[in-house]
């Protein structure tokens, strides 16, 4: 935890700035913290510890290692991130916490795999969410929810009654820098600014040139029709997640 808050100030020279601007204030208070990545364990380009590097050298505080799962890989990939993560985690700067994305399961299934997926040592699991983009079965969304999972990853159109049961399950929704999944972000946004549920801002990277500044997230969440007011605490929000799963560990 000491190693997240010491994380989370920047070298930025802020204090010393004459006029102390909103967005000053948020560089200076936040890093990056991405709880949404792939690497070759399932369709990344990168080695985990590449993963690693790479986002010490962009600026993060904390990443999660969530590659894709369900009951065909779950117990060969969980056990490999959870090893990769005891090694390095007390030998670079940042958070890094194993995690996994339940991907395209059937909706009566999600429930058993969340389950599993904690129990093989994730300590942050999302559902792969209706995204626009792809063929995800209709009541996914639903079900991520009602799974528990930490986050619903690039949810789509999803329902009213969706969103409410989301905050009532205290189920985070995420805005996405990801091509193609981004295309929902505003519609996202509005329901859940709309409701009072939490969002986050991931990458869900697969290559390098996916990760991103905070200044870059700051702009997508701009983009997404997030207020200024508001980006404070989305930022607060994956900060709170990580605090949750590192308790786990």
């Amino acid at each position: 935890m000491q190693k997240l808050l010491s994380a989370s100030v920047l070298s930025t020279g802020i204090l010393g700035r004459s006029h102390f601007t909103f967005l000053h204030l948020l560089l200076y208070l936040f890093r990056v913290i991405d709880l949404h990545t792939h690497s070759i364990l399932s369709d990344g380009e990168l080695l985990p510890y590449e993963l690693v590097r790479r986002a010490v050298a962009t600026g993060y505080s904390a990443l999660a290692l969530t590659d894709h799962v369900d009951e065909s890989n779950i117990d060969f990939v969980i056990p490999r991130i959870v090893k990769a993560v005891k090694k390095v985690r007390d030998v670079v700067p940042i958070a890094v916490i194993p995690g996994a994305e339940i991907t395209h399961a059937p909706p009566k299934l999600i429930a058993d795999l969340v389950k599993e997926a904690r129990s093989l040592g994730a300590r942050i699991v999302l559902v792969h969410g209706e995204t626009i983009v792809e063929p995800v079965l209709e009541g996914t969304n639903r079900a991520g929810i009602e799974s528990g999972a930490d986050i619903l990853s690039h949810p789509g159109l999803i329902t009213t009654e969706d969103v409410l049961l989301a905050k009532d399950k205290g189920v985070v929704l995420e805005i996405t820098a990801r091509k193609g999944h981004s295309l929902s972000n505003g519609y996202v946004a509005k329901e859940a600014v709309k409701f009072g549920v939490p969002l986050t801002i991931n990458t869900d990277s697969h290559s390098p040139g996916d990760l991103i500044t905070l200044e870059a997230a700051r702009r997508i969440l701009l983009a997404s029709g997030i207020e200024e007011s508001r980006i404070g605490s989305i930022f607060e929000n994956a900060r709170l997640l990580v605090e949750k799963a590192l308790r786990g560990n």
